[in-house]
């Protein structure tokens, strides 16, 4: 999938000289489509367009804005996180305008399906910026970032796992691959992402032992929440041999691992990274200091308060089911979105 920008094509119109004879009829020019996804952390936006082998993206989007800040402890959205998403979806809206989108469609998750107030947002997204934002369910969520990344999956016998860590919860998909479009065998969703992990526990103490023992209970929680999960597909002696994550975390680790000096992700999208390694980062993560999580290249100020939950719900994927190597995507729900859009539309040309 290619993702480097292309230019507008020009406006269709007279040949330039005034001739007489018609000119040739142009080719019908391909439709553009966008998926647009508000998280609890993020806003991120793709605009693309088919081609042969998937798509090309043409505009892109991504901006943190916190949509469930301190969501656990009222169960509502905050007017000022409200503000900050309303501020990225005008951009957004403004770039779907720009770019003449044929087709869109824009989901929230889980922020807006926990909040009290989560419906009377999505209307006040509509009245100031023309979007229609769709609260989407969790088993929704999972399967569009299964049609988004499952092509990264290293080659292999039997059940995989994909999980997506998000801010306010954690999707595990355990796929059987098989030929072509994989077969969701069985598929959980906990309500801890980094964002609702972060809040539940302070961590952000002077002590490093505090820390740490901070640490291991964020990994606790964790573990009870897929406990039930896990022990059913023990049950069903279906434990994946593979897994594939695709969120911020792993992407994150991914580039401290490689020692990127600012994020890269061509260096990153469909890399294949030691489980030992991610440990032995997580580790690290956790037993720093804020102010010493910032100063990390690809961690910075924006990330440095919720990359060390992050790091406790991987680990806690990694003690449930052990691998050897774990695949990392920087892809997932928006790109499902756009590939169920070109291929549930026919007038837009080709399959994906």
């Amino acid at each position: 999938m290619a993702h480097q920008p292309e230019a507008a094509a020009p406006p269709a119109g007279p040949l330039p000289g005034g001739s007489a004879s018609a000119p040739h009829p142009r080719p019908p020019a391909r439709r553009t489509y966008a998926a647009l996804d508000l998280g609890t952390n993020n806003c991120r936006l793709l605009v693309a367009r088919p081609v042969d082998d998937g798509f090309v993206v043409v505009d892109a989007f991504s901006r943190i804005v916190r949509l469930g800040e301190g969501l656990g402890a009222t169960g509502r959205l905050g007017e000022a996180a409200m503000d900050r998403a309303v501020s990225a979806l005008s951009v957004c809206a403004d770039k779907l305008r720009r770019r003449h989108v044929s087709l869109v469609r824009s989901v929230a998750t889980e922020a807006c399906r926990r909040a009290a107030n989560g419906r009377a947002f999505v209307e006040r997204v509509h009245r100031e910026t023309g979007i229609q934002l769709e609260i989407i369910s969790a088993e929704q969520e999972a399967r569009l970032a299964v049609i988004g990344c499952h092509a990264l999956l290293e080659p292999g016998d039997g059940p995989a796992l994909i999980f997506d860590i998000g801010g306010g919860s954690t999707e595990l998909v355990l796929i059987d691959p098989g030929a072509g479009e994989p077969r969701i065998i069985d598929w959980f969703s906990a309500p801890w992402g980094v964002v609702s992990l972060t809040e539940s526990e302070t961590h952000e103490v002077a002590d490093e032992d505090a820390r740490l023992a901070a640490y291991a209970r964020m990994r606790g929680r964790v573990a009870d929440a897929f406990a039930g999960f896990a022990s059913a597909l023990r049950a069903r002696g279906a434990e994946p041999r593979r897994l594939l994550g695709t969120s911020g975390t792993v992407t994150t680790l991914a580039s401290l691992h490689l020692e990127l000096p600012s994020y890269d992700r061509r260096a990153i999208d469909g890399l294949v990274v030691p489980a030992a390694a991610m440990r032995g980062i997580s580790t690290r993560l956790s037993a720093m200091s804020l102010a010493e999580r910032a100063t990390l290249a690809c961690i910075g100020q924006e990330r440095a308060d919720l990359v060390v939950a992050g790091c406790a719900i991987l680990e806690a994927i990694l003690d449930l089911w052990p691998a050897d190597r774990l695949g990392v995507a920087d892809r997932g729900i928006r790109e499902g979105i756009l590939r169920s859009l070109m291929a549930r539309d026919h007038g837009g040309g080709r399959r994906p």
